[in-house]
């Protein structure tokens, strides 16, 4: 393992090990315990007790931050020709449906979301494989496959994100930037945290989230505990 910086041993000093923090606390001090020169991502686990192999237990579901994730979000709108003008008056990046479907053929991905018409699913089906391992493909239940495409465009933008339990039974997302003060930082987690306990599977039995941590990109983790995450406090 590589000898820890002086920055990140003092990041480290500030978190106490095996210490569960209030949720406004945990915020405050992982800005704190950022030395990064980049305004770095903020993130949260979750870690929780389900099977994600069960399909009864597949938790996925999308939560719009009251205060975005702080990226730029970079969305490409593939629709007929009637569709285009409504995409990038709400502000698509990129709009089209045959040459970018061709692009992404040839290994084109540079885009966070796409979002689509139902009537181009056929077409996109192909580039599924591309697609879906980079946790790009459109999804009817995620609101990426819609005939509402203004609508989609803007929640994207303002901070709309889509999140699945990996294999691991943990959940990963975004909820800011370190510059973000810290009680911004835990409105958006309680809105994250929120949501995705409201998508307890009812199959499950004992408990449903084991644990809750948050990071940013150079920090090291630290322990929330999630009795104080009924409010940003």
């Amino acid at each position: 393992m590589s000898k820890l910086t002086k920055n990140q041993k003092v990041a480290v000093a500030k978190v106490e090990a095996n210490k569960q923090y209030r949720l406004l606390e945990a915020c405050t001090l992982v800005k704190e315990a950022s030395f990064t020169k980049f305004d770095a991502s903020v993130d949260i686990a979750m870690r929780l007790g389900v099977d994600p192999r069960k399909a009864n237990q597949m938790v996925r579901g999308v939560v719009t931050l009251p205060h975005g994730t702080g990226k730029t979000v970079r969305a490409l709108v593939l629709c007929t020709p009637d569709k285009e003008a409504e995409a990038k008056e709400a502000g698509a990046d990129y709009v089209g449906l045959d040459e970018y479907i061709e692009k992404i053929k040839g290994g084109w991905t540079d885009v966070d979301v796409i979002i689509c018409t139902p009537s181009v699913m056929a077409k996109i089906g192909p580039i599924g494989r591309i697609l879906g391992p980079r946790g790009l493909m459109p999804n009817p239940k995620t609101g990426t496959v819609t005939m509402e495409i203004a609508n989609a465009v803007k929640e994207v933008k303002a901070g709309k994100i889509d999140f699945k339990v990996d294999k691991q039974g943990i959940i990963h997302s975004s909820v800011g930037k370190v510059s973000f003060d810290a009680q911004k930082l835990a409105e958006n987690a309680v809105e994250f945290i929120n949501s995705v306990i409201k998508l307890k599977p009812q199959s499950l039995k004992g408990s449903y989230v084991k644990s809750i941590s948050i990071s940013s990109t150079m920090s090291p983790g630290i322990s929330i505990d999630s009795k104080t995450v009924g409010a940003a406090e």
